[in-house]
């Protein structure tokens, strides 16, 4: 039986990762630069696998000031992610797992504090039970253990939650952990492969969750 869905943040919830990566992209386009997608996909879903700045001083030969840079580069994207609402189907998807009684959380490689403040900006926090991020293990995704950490948060077996990712590293971390994951690539991380996913979507409006339950072969509690 179903008892949980867990939803990552960053790109399946608010789409920072387009913001992320065009605001670094015009940080590169000013120095000449390119910031090819397939090496920025390094980086999604994950910590320190993909440094910005080394790839963006190695193009250049020389050393820049960084501190300058990460002031330009991240005023750019706030005003970018400010920009953003709430994915398609994620409301519905939270309002349907609560009439069903189930568990929500979230988990995510990101900063506690970003990922909290962004959900009550968004008027979401308190809809989740659980909220796991980077410190809370010492390997992010794809390492299962943020997944682990969760599950055990909610107190539910891997076979017993629905997991959504929008990240290849994301959907590793679920299979890792042994969840149902469902992939629901951005417009940045469509670029991915998702064939670890159990199922793919467009968007989390494209399908019910009693409809996806149903498709992991699991039941949700009746109401």
């Amino acid at each position: 039986m179903i008892k949980a869905v867990i939803f990552d943040f960053d790109g399946l919830i608010l789409d920072t990762e387009s913001p992320v990566y065009e605001s670094w992209l015009e940080i590169y386009q000013l120095y000449g630069c390119s910031l090819p997608i397939s090496e920025w996909l390094k980086c999604v879903g994950t910590a320190d696998a993909f440094d910005p700045y080394d790839y963006l001083e190695a193009q250049l030969g020389h050393a820049l000031d960084r501190a300058e840079l990460h002031q330009k580069r991240n005023a750019l994207k706030s005003s970018l992610i400010d920009l953003e609402s709430v994915m398609p189907g994620v409301e519905d998807r939270i309002a349907e797992a609560q009439a069903l009684g189930l568990r929500l959380a979230v988990a995510s490689s990101s900063p506690r504090s970003w990922v909290v403040e962004n959900l009550t900006r968004l008027h979401l926090e308190r809809h989740f039970t659980t909220i796991k991020c980077c410190e809370d293990v010492e390997r992010v995704k794809p390492d299962p253990a943020l997944y682990r950490e969760t599950l055990r948060a909610l107190s539910v077996e891997a076979a017993e939650a629905i997991v959504f990712e929008d990240s290849l590293n994301g959907v590793t971390a679920a299979k890792r952990a042994g969840i149902f994951c469902v992939a629901v690539p951005n417009a940045i991380t469509r670029h991915s492969s998702f064939e670890l996913a159990d199922m793919q979507l467009s968007s989390l409006a494209d399908m019910s969750l009693a409809d996806l339950i149903s498709a992991t072969n699991g039941t949700a509690p009746e109401r």
